[in-house]
């Protein structure tokens, strides 16, 4: 049993075929404001493993684990993760996309198989196995994003997104963070006027190139701080992937597929000549 696309996708590669995965959250589904299913209280119910991310995400989790009688492994993710803090999020446990750093993928990784492995000793050498495969292309992920972010020039590497959700990212290949459309890693918190007016006066000042909007979620407040600044708008089903992989068959499908999608929307905008 997995909560988020993302540790869903880590598990799916550990475990191979050596595990029956159900996955709670769909594709495109923000897991801030998630609200189980009777189905998931189910299926929780009948796991021998249950995989979440951590870092206070799923807050929904514990009372379905309670109400489900659920007594098997849970497995955390983050266990091991250095966590940001945040400077905009009053929540005590820190920033929760962790994820967006390819290093800590590699940890959440580890954490699932020694989970797996804990809870099915026959087969530990397959998960194993599975771990080094995967974590041989979770490195090769990370040259290919550093080597991707490089290519931007240094006075453009100015990253305004949705929401305050790439704090990872923008310290692992050294980006400079503006701002964020919602200033929260709370995708349901919303945007004053006159916070508009502040990010919109910092995007101007800052120089910034590009403004990110989210492949989940509607760009409103991206297009309408685009209006005001002049500043191109990435939205749409080709913007970024956030808090959830994309269905089967799109750029963010997998783990591997989405943050390559992401380096090369991000690269591709901030290198693009200002007109």
């Amino acid at each position: 049993m997995a909560t988020t696309t993302e540790v869903a996708d880590f598990a799916r590669n550990v475990g191979g075929d050596s595990v029956e995965l159900h996955q709670i959250l769909k594709p495109n589904v923000d897991p801030h404001d998630y609200e189980p299913s009777p189905l998931d209280i189910q299926a929780i119910a009948e796991a021998d493993v249950i995989v979440k991310n951590g870092v206070g995400l799923e807050k929904w989790l514990d009372p379905v684990i309670q109400a489900a009688g659920f007594e098997g492994t849970v497995v955390d993710a983050s266990r091991s993760v250095r966590i940001r803090a945040g400077a905009d999020s009053d929540d005590p446990a820190g920033d929760p996309h962790i994820w967006h750093d390819p290093r800590n993928a590699e940890i959440m990784a580890t954490n699932i198989m020694t989970g797996f492995a804990e809870a099915d000793p026959t087969d530990r050498p397959i998960y194993q196995s599975n771990l080094s495969a995967y974590a041989a292309e979770l490195r090769e992920l990370d040259a290919e994003i550093a080597e991707k972010i490089e290519s931007i020039p240094a006075d453009r590497r100015k990253l305004v997104t949705n929401h305050d959700a790439f704090g990872y990212y923008i310290e692992r290949y050294k980006l400079t963070f503006v701002g964020s459309i919602i200033p929260s890693f709370d995708t349901s918190a919303e945007l004053s006027a006159r916070q508009i007016a502040d990010l919109s006066a910092k995007i101007k000042a800052a120089g910034v190139t590009a403004v990110f909007s989210e492949a989940s979620l509607p760009p409103k407040t991206a297009d309408a701080i685009g209006r005001e600044t002049g500043v191109k708008v990435v939205a749409g089903e080709d913007s970024l992937y956030v808090d959830t992989l994309g269905p089967e068959g799109s750029a963010g499908a997998t783990y591997l597929q989405m943050e390559k999608h992401n380096t090369d929307t991000i690269v591709n905008a901030l290198k693009e000549p200002v007109k």
